[in-house]
Formats: structure tokens, C-alpha cells, sequence
């Protein structure tokens, strides 16, 4: 007998779970798929920052640059969804810390009140400081910091927390997990799919692909080719007293994340490459990203530039051609949504929001038609 659900959700991420969550609320009935276990590959070995200001344009060795202030209306909404999700999802791991954005250089300095003037715009409340007295709010900053910008509204959520507590609560809401369940094939049926892995198989209205750097292999089940990049970033963590850092750093003209966890670790994040995707999403390590992530906290933040390496690690993410977002149903598979890339774990209870209603043939809160999938339909070369 074929399990009949609503939605099929592939991919036990933080778009997947938080996905789930939003689709068991609106009463349909759910079953998540994921080829491994939950919160293993891109969301569990993620930075966790929420980006609601706006940050640097480009990650380190990234080409295209992003379209940072398109993005701000959605960061906007989705921190609203953020704060909702906490106050009904227990140990979300949530830390709205407040962050500062930094500039070294005058060049970098316009770019601040420039954003400035987009977030006030988009409805986020930023403020700019000099370097004297971003340094009196945070001493911890280095004389290199000729000004910041500073949004009440930035933060992060432990990665190891976030998804899991998602999940957790789709769960005990009637969602249906299956881990180490890899999709195997995608088959339309005249009222919605069928869903394979290996010798079970799921009678489904929608699927949802959320499947992170295997996004593009399961929309390639279903006969779409989609122009998505898998890719492989690193993170470290560096040893620190407890409360040495309590707010978020970044850095207005590179990538750079600097933030102190639950445990008491500074992690940094920024997007540095690490080495070449994986499959199996298990990148090896970068050596030059490690250097290059420690010479930055040592301008930025001197009194960490000589703290002990803990841990470094990769993990999988997802890319597009123009660096922006993807969320939307495709044309040419009517019933399957696809969602990731960019800010996906900013993203995931907007993205979880919007398929819910698109789903439910509904008009999503937010205009995403600039990040449709048709814009990345691939012609397969023969």
C-alpha cells in the first residue's frame, strides 16, 4: 500500500523541517524524505548567523556579486517569522544578539550609509557609529575600524539546535520523518507524483525539493535541469572566555563572521571556501581559508588574532549563477517547489511560508517572482 500524503518534503534541512512545520500547521498531511540523517550536511555545519542588515556582497573567491539590497524586504520579513518560531518552538537555539557591520576603508564607509539608507527604506532600523564609537560599544574592536552600522535585530541560531527543534516539533504537530531515505525517482501521476526510494514509494499531491546541494539531482528526477552550483564552505572556531564576545561581527566589503556560541567558542563563519564539493558533502579543509579567516579577526578584532584554533570543518551549501535565492514551482513539473541557495537558513521560515501558500494555491506574503526557477531551467547537453 502506498502512503497517500499531501506533501512529500525532500531534504531534512532547515528549509525541509521548517517547511514541514509550516505545511502540518496548515493542516495538510507531511512526509519528510531525507537522504541521510536530519541536520547532517549544509544547515548542521552552517554558521547559523541571521542575516537582517544588509552584508558584504561577495564571499571569498565568489565571482558574481549579490544583489544585496533585492534581498532586504525579505530579511525584513522573515526576522519577523524568526521571532514567531521562537515563542512556539522549543530550544530553537535563538540569540537576536544585535550585530555590527564593519568598514576599514572610506571606499567601504560609503557602502555602510548607503545600505543604511536601503534598511530604512526596507523598514530594518540600523544605525552608523565612527570607529571611536563603534569601539566604545564594543572595545573589543581594532583601531583598523573607521566606522559600523549596527542592527538590534541581527543574531544567530545554534545550528545544532535550530533544525532539529524544527523537526522535532513538525513531528509532534502529525508530520511523518523517514532519514536515510535517498529519493530514487520522481513520477508523475494525473493529480500529483510519486515519490521512490528504492522499494517504497509515497502517493503525493506536492513534493517540496529542499534538498540543498542535491537540489538539482532530485528536480533531475522529475526530467528538469536546473543551473545550480553545489559547493563546500568552512567554518573554525576559536577558544575564548565565556562572554567575551556577545554581539555579531561582520564585515561590510569581505566575508566575515565573527559571533561566541552557547559553548563559548568564537565561530567564524564569512563564507570561505573550503575544498571541492563532495558528494558525499564531505569537503576537505582549505588551509588558505583558515589563514585568511585568522588574519581578519586579527584586524578586527586584535585581542582573538592569537586565540587557539578548536575545530575547522565544511560544509555543503548551494549556489545559482546570479547568487540570489531560488523558491517557486516549476513549469514544466507542475507540483514540485524547489527552494535554497542564498540565505537559506536567514530564509527558512519565509521559504516555509511561501511554499505553504503556494502549495495551497495561495498568494505568498512576499512577491518571490524574481527568484522563480524558470530562470535556471537548463537545456540538457546531449
Amino acid at each position: 500500500m502506498q502512503p497517500e500524503v499531501d506533501v512529500v518534503v525532500i531534504g531534512a534541512g532547515i528549509v525541509g523541517a521548517a517547511t514541514a512545520l509550516a505545511l502540518v500547521r496548515a493542516g495538510s498531511t507531511v512526509a519528510v524524505l531525507d537522504r541521510s540523517q536530519a541536520n547532517t550536511q549544509g544547515s548542521g555545519t552552517t554558521a547559523g548567523n541571521l542575516h537582517i542588515q544588509s552584508i558584504h556582497t561577495r564571499r571569498p573567491g565568489q565571482g558574481t556579486p549579490m544583489d544585496v539590497k533585492k534581498l532586504l524586504p525579505l530579511q525584513n520579513a522573515t526576522s519577523i517569522l524568526w521571532d514567531g518560531l521562537a515563542e512556539n518552538v522549543p530550544q530553537l537555539g535563538l540569540n537576536r544578539c544585535g550585530g555590527f557591520m564593519v568598514a576599514e576603508t572610506e571606499a567601504q564607509v560609503a557602502s555602510l550609509h548607503e545600505k543604511h539608507e536601503w534598511e530604512t527604506a526596507a523598514g530594518i532600523p540600523t544605525e552608523i557609529s565612527t570607529g571611536s564609537e563603534a569601539r566604545q560599544a564594543l572595545p573589543l574592536l581594532g583601531q583598523d575600524v573607521l566606522a559600523a552600522t549596527w542592527c538590534a535585530w541581527d543574531g544567530f541560531a545554534e545550528p545544532d539546535l535550530a533544525t532539529p527543534a524544527l523537526l522535532r516539533q513538525a513531528i509532534l504537530e502529525g508530520a511523518i520523518f523517514y532519514p536515510d531515505t535517498p529519493v530514487t525517482a520522481l513520477d508523475r501521476r494525473t493529480d500529483g507524483w510519486i515519490v521512490t526510494s528504492f522499494d517504497r514509494t509515497w502517493n503525493a499531491h506536492s513534493v517540496i525539493d529542499a534538498a540543498g546541494p542535491w537540489m538539482a539531482d532530485v528536480a533531475a528526477l522529475a526530467g528538469v535541469h536546473l543551473d545550480l552550483r553545489p559547493t563546500s564552505l568552512q567554518m573554525h572556531t576559536l577558544e575564548a572566555a565565556p562572554g567575551t564576545l556577545d554581539v555579531l561581527v561582520q564585515h561590510v566589503g569581505e566575508g566575515m563572521s565573527v559571533k561566541q556560541d552557547r559553548r563559548g567558542r568564537i565561530v567564524l563563519g564569512g563564507g570561505w571556501p573550503a575544498g571541492p564539493f563532495h558528494p558525499t558533502g564531505k569537503a576537505p579543509l582549505n588551509t588558505d581559508s583558515t589563514t585568511g579567516s585568522r588574519a581578519q579577526v586579527s584586524r578586527i578584532l586584535p585581542s582573538l588574532g592569537h586565540a587557539t584554533l578548536l575545530d575547522a570543518w565544511t560544509g555543503p551549501v548551494v549556489t545559482t549563477p546570479d547568487e540570489m535565492p531560488v523558491i517557486g514551482e516549476l513549469d514544466s513539473a507542475r507540483g514540485l517547489f524547489v527552494a535554497g541557495g542564498t540565505y537559506s537558513f536567514t530564509f527558512a521560515p519565509l521559504w516555509a511560508d511561501v511554499l505553504t501558500a503556494l502549495v495551497l494555491g495561495k498568494n505568498p506574503a512576499v512577491d518571490v517572482d524574481a527568484y522563480s526557477p524558470a530562470r535556471l531551467v537548463a537545456t540538457p547537453t546531449l
